[in-house]
């Protein structure tokens, strides 16, 4: 029974997957996206996010906070300075996880999980703009809506008669002739 199972043990004791987490989330900080397993994912997601959302207010309390749970004074100044000034102004959110697939060996479904400002892909592809488009039952009413004029009902066409397939007609000249 999963009575008060609140978040994904991933199978570990605590100590290891508080240790597993911190690793994950330095690797995610420095390197900008990793990949991983989708639970995994979802796990760092929970862990991250509001770690990401405490280096919003640079303070010793705060640096020291973070520095608790991520064990890295590199990453900690590095969060501290660059990362929160490009994702520092989003409200939450601060990371996007991509499938990509099951795993050959065991067929676990893996992910990219990554900081969302950071994929400079994303960021430079054109955004479609959607506009409001007016949808009909009839043809000649979508037609008339985008101003175009509407088509006059063609003339019903004739019946075509059904063409046959025509077989030679064999002849007992000919049979004589073929022998």
């Amino acid at each position: 029974m999963r009575h008060k199972k609140s978040f994904n043990h991933l199978g570990r004791t605590t100590s290891h997957r508080h240790a597993m987490l911190s690793n994950m989330a330095n690797s995610l900080l420095i390197h900008k996206r990793i990949s991983t397993t989708v639970a995994k994912a979802k796990a760092l997601r929970v862990y991250v996010e509001p770690i990401i959302t405490r280096a919003k207010s640079d303070t010793t309390h705060n640096r020291r906070e973070v520095f608790s749970l991520l064990q890295s004074k590199t990453v900690v100044t590095d969060l501290f300075r660059d990362i929160i000034l490009k994702i520092g102004d989003r409200p939450g959110g601060y990371t996007r996880i991509l499938k990509t697939g099951n795993r050959l060996g065991d067929n676990a479904e893996m992910c990219i999980i990554e900081l969302v400002d950071y994929n400079e892909n994303m960021l430079s592809a054109p955004k479609k703009e959607v506009g409001k488009k007016r949808r009909s039952r009839k043809k000649g009413d979508a037609v008339a809506a985008e101003g175009a004029p509407k088509k006059e009902a063609a003339a019903p066409k004739a019946k075509a008669e059904p063409k046959v397939a025509e077989t030679p007609v064999v002849s007992a000249e000919t049979e004589e002739k073929a022998e």
